[in-house]
């Protein structure tokens, strides 16, 4: 009954296409229950050795979770007298745009918003005792043991460290009887659907059912899993909520709704006039979110796992998350200081590696143009003495002539005809201490039409069988910008030995770096070798990216220790924009995507240093920005190109960050036409 509807719009769009707030189960007003002769009015739990659970029926009931070391001062509490656990049966809807997703809930047929809490136990199966708290959860508003509609539910609490303490809510099977066709038939005469239903009815039961196959005046009862289940507790009307990966638009989320999603951050993001709609909304899009917040009292949260979720903050005393799937997991993290939540987090997802002295020791320049074109550059360079540590050439696949102007081949090996003498060129370029860097992406794109090839990446990976798969077990060809790509299956077990071996004979040229670009638009109704939910394997996409990548490094770094050819201090170096929780565990450095070249707010260099503070809020260390922007817009009404001054402030500030990079090209998006444009 959980259906997935997929809505395509890739030409229709071309700036952010989903400027709304997520839609999502609305939060309805609930009721807590127990049994005052099972459960005592006052108790203390221990959670393992360093944390302990408060139990009250004061106020209707609450639960609260402190450490020994402040025993006044909770970590986490529920909201006296409110559940703070609820559930739902939704379809899902997504609309998808280049790269840019919408996830809806619509015809919520069963919501159950109504708590018990039968038993509060502890038990010793594991490192340390564990805490259990279990009962039902359903819809019609009775102490009693719902028979009709609704589902147990138990969550664990354990201790992981000195520091953090884990929890899982899992859902059972839920049992729920469908409404008549009556019912059905008054909702829709009555033209509100099911607001009203929720609104009018919770204190009676539950949403109805719509499916076309129940006639029966009466239904009978049916069983299924839970898809949405939300998990509830309390925040101070003054707190502020910080982190969620690499956000740009705001660092205090306190009001808003935050989805945890890997996407496309969008262009103009509401920053007018680029954004033709005029959008009053928060602004979450980015390509690296993380289900992850630091609050200004001190408290902490983040799950694992990698289903969708949504963090709701519009209501002042409530923070609710809510997960499309019918269990959550994550942990509850204690520390006194920002920096002591953030080594906690850390701690525990990963941390990124030390970074090689050459990429923070001058300049990153981006060039493009063939040999003849980088060779007079970096003349001019080395005329007027600047540093620089590395030449980056996005372009040395070669390019080719579209609809839309000049673009890559995405095959990642050298164009010769481009770049001749490629391996003088990088020999060239040691000799005076410049790294060389290129570029490739987990996409491949047909090549039958490129004169000069060696090797036709897209039929060998296509003939492996390691593409992402439509519905008709076919390669998944994803719409990008003039042309169509496949994309690499990095759940398949040949997928990483076989991009390893592209990416080694990249370095036996000599290349030291590359940006490892993309990894945000996985398609929701893409079918992959592990057969897992397309929905959590998008949000794994990314770290699995950067795991490649990452397990290349370290393996090249080892076969290098004690042999003459290569310094292993000098270390490869990759960067990507795409990431999720445990992203700063396998990437190395990363860059902040492709902001305007603005003063702007949402997409311009403030929103830049929001992305550089937020991020770093969530674990990745190692970040930096296009300097001066990359987005430029050439309208005869609209208008964004890189001034002077802004360039040089960009330039002022990356100066304090990383990496100190340049991008070779400046992208014009016509938003009145079906294309892009590229010019250097």
């Amino acid at each position: 009954m959980g259906s997935l509807k997929i809505t395509k719009k890739h030409h229709k769009h071309l700036n952010n296409p989903f400027p709304s707030n997520p839609k999502c189960v609305p939060l309805i007003q609930g009721g807590l229950f127990f049994n005052s002769h099972s459960l005592p009015s006052h108790q203390i739990f221990s959670i393992g050795k360093d944390f302990h659970l408060l139990w009250t029926s004061k106020n209707g009931g609450s639960l609260s979770i402190f450490h020994t070391s402040h025993l006044t001062k909770p970590i986490w509490s529920t909201i006296p007298g409110r559940p703070f656990v609820s559930a739902a049966l939704a379809e899902t809807e997504v609309e998808e745009s280049r790269g840019s997703f919408l996830i809806k809930d619509t015809h919520l047929h069963l919501l159950c918003v109504h708590q018990t809490i039968e038993d509060i136990r502890i038990i010793d199966d594991f490192k340390f005792p564990s805490l259990v708290i279990s009962g039902w959860v359903f819809s019609k508003k009775t102490k009693k043991r719902p028979s009709s509609s609704g589902a147990r539910y138990s969550i664990v609490f354990d201790q992981k460290s000195s520091n953090q303490v884990g929890f899982h809510l899992k859902l059972g099977e839920a049992n729920f009887q469908v409404n008549t066709r009556r019912e059905r038939r008054r909702k829709r005469k009555l033209g509100l659907g099911w607001w009203w239903l929720l609104t009018r009815r919770r204190a009676r039961g539950f949403v109805t059912i719509s499916s076309s196959e129940t006639e029966e005046e009466m239904g009978e009862p049916m069983s299924g899993e839970f898809n949405r289940v939300c998990f509830m507790y309390s925040s101070e009307r003054n707190e502020r909520f910080y982190g969620f990966g690499e956000q740009f638009s705001h660092m205090d989320f306190k009001g808003k709704k935050v989805p945890i999603f890997v996407q496309e951050q969008g262009i103009g993001r509401g920053d007018q006039p680029i954004t033709f709609a005029a959008n009053l909304v928060s602004y979450s899009t980015t390509y690296a979110p993380s289900p992850f917040y630091i609050t200004s009292k001190m408290r902490s949260v983040y799950l694992e796992g990698y289903d969708y979720s949504i963090f709701d903050l519009t209501t002042p005393d409530t923070v609710r998350i809510q997960i499309h799937g019918n269990s959550l997991q994550g942990r509850i993290l204690h520390g006194n200081s920002p920096s002591e939540l953030i080594e906690c987090f850390t701690e525990t997802i990963g941390r990124p590696p030390e970074l090689p002295e050459w990429i923070i020791s001058g300049a990153v320049a981006g060039m493009q143009g063939g040999t003849d074109a980088v060779r007079r550059v970096w003349d001019a360079l080395r005329t007027h003495e600047v540093p620089v540590s590395a030449i980056w050439l996005q372009d040395w696949v070669g390019q080719r002539e579209t609809l839309i102007g000049s673009q890559l081949w995405w095959n990642w090996e050298v164009d010769t005809k481009r770049y001749q003498g490629w391996p003088e060129l990088i020999k060239d370029l040691s000799a005076q201490r410049i790294k060389v860097m290129t570029y490739c992406n987990p996409c491949l794109a047909p090549v039958d039409e490129k004169p000069n090839k060696k090797r036709n990446l897209f039929d060998e990976a296509k003939k492996l069988g390691i593409l992402v798969k439509d519905k008709h077990a076919e390669p998944y060809m994803v719409p990008n910008t003039a042309f169509d790509v496949g994309m690499l299956d990095l759940t398949h077990p040949n997928t990483a030995s076989w991009f390893k071996q592209i990416l080694q004979e990249m370095v036996d040229d000599g290349v030291r770096g590359w940006m490892a670009d993309f990894g945000e638009g996985l398609p929701m109704d893409a079918t992959f070798y592990s057969g897992e939910d397309p929905i959590s394997a998008h949000n794994r996409y990314p770290e699995l990216w950067a795991k490649i990548n990452r397990e290349f490094v370290e393996e090249w770094k080892g076969n290098c220790v004690g042999k003459e050819k290569e310094d292993p201090e000098e270390g490869l170096v990759f960067f990507m924009r795409a990431g999720f929780r445990d992203s700063p565990k396998w990437g190395m450095l990363f860059w902040e995507g492709d902001q305007m070249v603005s003063w702007q707010a949402n997409d311009g260099i403030k929103s830049a240093v929001i992305g550089l503070l937020s991020s770093g809020l969530s674990g990745y260390a190692f970040n930096h920005s296009d300097i001066g922007g990359y987005c430029a817009v050439n309208l005869p009404l609209i208008k964004y190109r890189r001034s002077e001054e802004l360039l040089l402030r960009w330039m002022e500030l990356n100066a304090f960050t990383t990496v100190f990079r340049t991008h070779e090209v400046v992208k014009f998006i016509y938003l009145n036409q079906p294309f892009h444009s590229f010019i250097s």
